[in-house]
């Protein structure tokens, strides 16, 4: 692969990354001032206002279908959002390749770190043993022959 063609993929791989952070802002405005929408209607709604033409009851039914409507519209929007949360998650998981190589990095030094302690501790404790080994083999040796 040329420079030129890895510098272009970098290119649209950056373009790809900024028109999928544009829709997650879009989406999130969309679903955000729907919410605040719905519920200022909601609100409107639950006002008690004079009689009007409409009997009371009917008015009431109607309030009560269309609140039933804009807490759907809450619920689906408030469910959109926890998408979106998702989304972006499994967005920065597949797209954050240098955060991950760092964590990568670090976990192998510090691995290093403790497989170079151990490997001391091991040879310390090697000749520690072969010293307390020889020191038996002598006390037996010159124990048996005396």
């Amino acid at each position: 692969m040329s420079l030129g063609q890895a510098g272009q993929q970098q290119r649209a791989l950056t373009q790809s990354k900024d028109t999928q952070l544009k829709s997650y802002k879009r989406r999130l405005k969309e679903d955000v001032s729907s919410i605040l929408d719905n519920f200022t209607e909601v609100l409107k709604l639950a006002k008690v206002e004079d009689e009007t033409q409409v009997a009371r009851q009917a008015q009431g039914e109607q309030d009560q279908t269309e609140m039933q409507v804009r807490a759907g519209n809450i619920v689906r929007a408030g469910e959109s959002l926890i998408s979106l949360v998702a989304d972006i998650k499994q967005f920065l998981i597949l797209n954050d390749f240098p955060l991950a190589n760092e964590n990568i990095e670090k976990r192998a030094r510090f691995l290093g770190n403790v497989q170079n302690n151990v490997d001391s501790k091991i040879v310390q404790l090697r000749d520690e043993l072969s010293n307390d080994l020889y020191e038996i083999e002598e006390e037996y040796y010159s124990s048996r022959y005396k």
